[in-house]
């Protein structure tokens, strides 16, 4: 018997939801069977379904995939919008386990992926992704966070799970919403860079190349 969310998908996509019964393989999913959208044509918002007929996502197209998959066993569909300065947004699929917070992720960084469902609140959660959160030049960019947004809202209007059109109207409501700051101007200006290894560590696996200098992060980094 077809539930509300399989019901008009192809029986691979079927095949391939049935399967992610947890968090933790909705996250392997992401990461190993999903390549990194790097829009080679031009701008995407893919569907959940036009992410499983391409094999590929962003950060936004695989929090919404995520956030479908966690939908259908059992969990709200909530986005969480982290904005940062001279850098991209990145967008989460969060749920709660026991009165908890965890999150799911598409990165092309290492850092920015899942988070285990041990974080009291929403800014405890977005602030475990602080210190993994830079740009090519080394700076830690992350500065506000959005609340929970159930997509829910876009059931009827998109068909958000059930289409195979881009939709736009999600990262476009993202951007309108409020977001709570995490530092003051004078935390701002005291933000060393990355450390050279940290930075690194959060590129293995990726496959975006940074314009990076690693020398001037070195002649920045204490020892």
């Amino acid at each position: 018997m077809l539930d509300a969310i399989t019901q008009s998908l192809t029986a691979r996509e079927r095949r391939i939801l049935i399967r992610l019964t947890t968090p933790a393989k909705i996250q392997r999913f992401l990461d190993e069977e999903i390549g990194y959208n790097k829009e080679p044509g031009g701008d995407t918002c893919y569907s959940p379904r036009l992410v499983l007929r391409e094999g590929i996502a962003h950060c936004m197209e695989g929090a919404l995939l995520a956030a479908m998959a966690l939908r259908r066993i059992g969990h709200r569909p909530l986005l969480v919008d982290l904005e940062a300065v001279r850098d991209s947004d990145h967008v989460l699929a969060v749920y709660r386990a026991n009165g908890r917070w965890g999150s799911l992720a598409k990165s092309d960084y290492a850092g920015l992926r899942s988070r285990e469902p041990v974080y009291a609140s929403i800014r405890e959660l977005a602030m475990s992704y602080f210190e993994h959160y830079y740009n090519p030049s080394g700076e830690k960019t992350l500065r506000t966070y959005s609340r929970p947004v159930s997509l829910t809202r876009f059931d009827r209007t998109l068909r958000w799970m059930h289409t195979l059109d881009h939709v736009w109207a999600i990262p476009e409501h993202l951007c309108e919403i409020p977001h709570t700051s995490i530092l003051t101007k004078p935390m701002e200006r005291r933000l060393s860079r990355m450390d050279v290894r940290l930075f690194q560590a959060g590129r293995v696996g990726g496959v975006c190349q940074p314009a990076l200098n690693l020398n001037k992060i070195r002649r920045r980094s204490p020892k």
